[in-house]
């Protein structure tokens, strides 16, 4: 047997009351002080240096597991088979427990045995009697572990010793029939299933309960092992869901409690922020309320905390609000400086459209927990939950950390006591949120940013932030102060109208905003008639708006200055473009322009001629002959009519002649203007005149002509005289 092992050897063994790794080995040889032993600590000579340790340092139940594995019995046995190598298996703590013992009664009994010259039964008659009687010296625990045993017994104790069979050896009775009693195996298991399903979904039924649903699902009657049984009694479900919710533990804490097991249960890794070095790289922000009451009323507190260095903000809020993180981050933002990312959970608060808002405005990455899992914040969370333990418990006022707490401490007062009085007359309270703030600021200060943190290599937060060299980006005060201000109504987004902005049924003015103009609105909480307005789209800032009624102006002389600068800056804004417009009205028409571009677009092709096949029909053959035909073929004429007409053809007509000139808008809109003058002097027109004006009033070319008319009169392009 070796009885000198390193550290990794012994984790290797995994012995009873041993740590299971070769760092946890190493850390409980410094703590027992192992390493200084004079003669059971040595040094390894091998490669690699370390220490070595010799078994009689280990614990006495893990000397024992150790020989016993690895101990030639051979040398109190007389071994008449070769060994069989025995296979490793896993036993409990109980069966380890067991063996060992058996294994030392063995080792005792061929001390015993050794000097007696009787036969081997015998021999172990009188070990056996003795050992009962309490006259064989052994270890305690081996007397705990097996308090009598006859000869028989210690014989096939001995014979699977020989055999190389120990682990007949191990027993642990608590488990013998574990599984097997009549509910386990009711129905192939369905019982079982059944049962373990309703308590998750019911903890608190009783036996009574779950015997009475049982009878209802699977009847009086369930298949056993060896065939149909009566539903047991109530005292066998007390017993099987006893050991149900033992063995089940974890899985129904899950299902029943989430919270408790995510606290308690719930795998949780350490270290797992150690990337975060730099200050202002990553924060945390969460929100709890305090255990413990103000003179008005109980106050909620917002953390925010830096990974890197642990140093930490806290704030108090009387409601959970966007604006109290508002103020948390301004004060973590004036002491620390700009972060890069802040981490969060999904309260309404945090959120909120305003924190998204600023965040973005402060070029704040924000990163949003998955629902239901502080586990991801858990910095923060820590954090609160140490104020609320170390500095609580010290407030007047102080209400506990559960409802089982604040019970606890209302019944320090007997009922009569308590009767008519209030929570602060109960709970002694006397603090204002001034004085806790104040409270938390210097325990902030002086206890938790000097108190040691093992993540942080056991510094503290103010030294870690006092030794880094990394840049921190600042923010102006004052523009700090206008982002965290609040939005006008929900959103904050507003249409300016002539009357100016319209907040809560109030006008606010600012000369330099027009009319339909998408602004970002938000309230200077100092001065309730002044907002700032910027620019929905960009965020650009427009201007300060101010209404009359709220900042003691009289109304008439605001609004008659809005409407002078109002005039004035709408003057300024159209002067270019009237100036343009008359540019445009001199030069050639619009149609014009866009009849020369259509022309300059025309592609330079010319189509190729089309093989054509003329028609014709009876009518279209006589519209020919009339066409090339001085007069009808057949006249209908009579013979003065013929003459009058051919003399008619004959007579020069240049003194009658009269040139007609050609139609244009600017001519049918002079005669509009013409005929509707005589009308409304009242002078009678004729019919075809009256029908052609009523048509054009109402063509689009008479209202484009009447409004070029308006503004440039006769010297509009086309009228001039």
């Amino acid at each position: 047997m070796k009885e000198w092992l390193t550290a990794r050897e012994l984790a290797a063994q995994k012995l009873p009351e041993l740590p299971a790794t070769e760092r946890a080995i190493q850390v409980k040889a410094d703590k027992d002080g192992w390493n200084s032993h004079p003669t059971h600590a040595r040094k390894r000579s091998g490669r690699g240096g370390g220490m070595e340790y010799n078994v009689a340092l280990l614990p006495t139940l893990a000397q024992i597991i150790y020989k016993q594995r690895h101990i030639d019995i051979s040398r109190w046995i007389d071994v008449r088979e070769e060994a069989i190598q025995e296979p490793q298996v896993s036993l409990s703590d109980r069966a380890e427990t067991e063996r060992a013992a058996r294994m030392a009664i063995i080792q005792k009994f061929e001390q015993f045995s050794a000097g007696l010259s009787i036969g081997r039964v015998s021999q172990m008659q009188v070990f056996s009697d003795k050992y009962n009687l309490g006259t064989i010296a052994v270890d305690p625990w081996v007397k705990d572990a097996v308090p009598k045993f006859g000869k028989r017994t210690l014989s096939r104790w001995i014979s699977a010793a020989r055999k190389g069979n120990s682990n007949s050896l191990a027993v642990d009775r608590s488990k013998a029939r574990k599984g097997k009693g009549i509910l386990d195996v009711a129905n192939s298991g369905q019982v079982r299933s059944f049962v373990l399903a309703l308590i998750a979904h019911q903890p608190h039924l009783s036996a009574h309960h779950v015997r009475t649903i049982c009878r209802d699902e699977f009847g009086d009657q369930i298949e056993g092992a060896k065939g149909m049984v009566n539903m047991p009694p109530i005292r066998t479900f007390q017993h099987f869901l006893k050991v149900l919710k033992e063995d089940n533990k974890v899985a129904l804490t899950k299902l029943t409690n989430p919270d408790l097991y995510r606290s308690t249960m719930a795998p949780a890794g350490t270290g797992t922020m150690r990337h975060i070095t730099e200050p202002n790289a990553l924060w945390q922000i969460d929100a709890s309320p305090v255990d413990a009451l103000c003179v008005d009323g109980r106050y909620s507190l917002y953390a925010c905390i830096d990974i890197a260095t642990r140093r930490t903000v806290i704030t108090l809020s009387k409601t959970p609000r966007a604006s109290a993180v508002a103020l948390m981050i301004r004060k973590a933002v004036l002491a620390w400086g700009l972060p890069d990312t802040i981490k969060t959970d999904n309260g309404s608060d945090f959120v909120a459209r305003d924190t998204r808002r600023l965040l973005a405005s402060l070029s704040i990455e924000m990163d949003v927990s998955d629902a239901y899992t502080p586990q991801q914040k858990g910095h923060v969370e820590r954090v609160i939950g140490t104020f609320q333990r170390d500095v609580g418990p010290q407030l007047p006022g102080f209400v506990g950390h559960s409802v089982s707490d604040r019970k606890a401490i209302e019944s320090r007062k007997s009922f009569a006591a308590r009767m008519g009085e209030s929570d602060a007359e109960i709970f002694g309270v006397q603090l204002t949120a001034a004085v806790l703030q104040s409270y938390i600021d210097r325990w902030l200060e002086t206890v938790y940013e000097q108190r040691q943190h093992t993540g942080l290599q056991n510094r503290t937060p103010f030294a870690v932030a006092t030794a880094s060299t990394a840049a921190i980006r600042t923010v102006n005060e004052r523009a700090l102060d206008l982002l965290l201000m609040p939005a006008a109504g929900k959103g904050g987004n507003r249409t300016t109208t002539k009357f100016g902005i319209r907040i809560d049924g109030r006008y606010f003015l600012s000369p330099d905003l027009m009319p339909g103009t998408r602004v970002f609105v938000r309230q200077d909480p100092n001065d309730a008639g002044k907002v700032f307005a910027f620019l929905a789209e960009t965020g650009v800032f427009l201007s300060e708006a101010i209404c009359p009624e709220l900042s003691g102006i009289h109304p008439e002389t605001l609004v008659a200055t809005h409407k002078k600068m109002h005039a004035e800056k709408l003057a300024e804004a159209t002067q270019q473009i009237r100036k343009d417009m008359r540019a445009i009205a001199k030069g050639p028409t619009l149609i014009e322009r866009t009849l020369e571009v259509a022309a300059r677009d025309m592609p330079n092709v010319v189509a190729l001629p089309k093989k054509t096949v003329e028609t014709t029909t009876p009518e279209i053959a006589a519209a020919l002959d009339a066409a090339n035909s001085d007069l009808p073929k057949r006249s209908t004429m009579t013979a003065s009519a013929t003459a009058i007409h051919a003399q008619l053809m004959q007579e020069p007509i240049g003194a009658q002649k009269v040139t007609i000139l050609p139609e244009t808008r600017e001519r049918r809109f002079r005669r509009a203007l013409d005929l509707n003058a005589r009308v409304e002097a009242g002078e009678i027109i004729e019919q075809s005149d009256a029908i052609w004006l009523g048509g054009y009033l109402e063509t689009p070319e008479f209202k484009t002509q009447q409004v070029m008319f308006d503004d440039f009169g006769d010297q509009a392009p086309g009228l001039r005289s």
